[in-house]
């Protein structure tokens, strides 16, 4: 029987610095409201780490979907892309010891359990885990400036539009089970 079902969250954007900084804040109280707060910095250097990569590499565009999902003790961060060319891991004899690029994926395979890449219809997923006890979430309330709000409590997943020039979408799919009253968290 499983005691805790899964938990999702996925962000559609395009991978540009402005929006990665608001993409790990939106990632942090989310992890925050599942109550897995020791994961935070881990899960935020993964995510940085893996869109600054889309932002430098992928093409044709820079279109991508973040995805983080929890189920029983495991955390997985994932990051679409339309580009199916497969990352390149540096080995560290190719970058220079005070380089400031070119260790992305090494971070990421330091930082966590495990991680990988696959590929996916046009693109290509890479993903990586954090070992967790699982929280049990209920709703999520998304602030980001003047943007627009919206608590996840419905049963099917909501859309939440964050600023309106290029905007990201967050859909976060809490099991009815899994349902209490509504617990904000808040991401500015």
């Amino acid at each position: 029987m499983i005691e805790h079902p899964s938990r999702h969250c996925s962000v559609e954007l395009q991978a540009l610095p402005s929006r990665i900084g608001q993409v790990r804040r939106i990632v942090s109280a989310q992890l925050r409201y599942w109550r897995l707060d020791p994961l935070i910095d881990r899960a935020a250097l993964g995510v940085t780490e893996l869109l600054t990569n889309v932002h430098r590499h992928a093409q044709p565009d820079k279109n991508c979907t973040v995805e983080i999902e929890l189920q029983l003790d495991r955390l997985t961060v994932s990051v679409r892309d339309h580009d199916p060319r497969l990352p390149v891991v540096e080995d560290g004899t190719d970058v220079a010891p005070m380089a400031t690029c070119g260790r992305g994926l090494a971070m990421v395979a330091a930082v966590s359990e495990s991680w990988g890449v696959r590929p996916h219809d046009d693109g290509k997923v890479v993903w990586f885990t954090l070992p967790a006890a699982a929280g049990a979430p209920t709703a999520v309330h998304v602030t980001t400036g003047a943007a627009a709000h919206a608590t996840v409590g419905a049963p099917a997943a909501a859309h939440v539009t964050v600023d309106a020039p290029a905007a990201a979408h967050v859909t976060v799919d809490a099991p009815v089970a899994a349902r209490s009253p509504a617990r904000p968290a808040v991401v500015s």
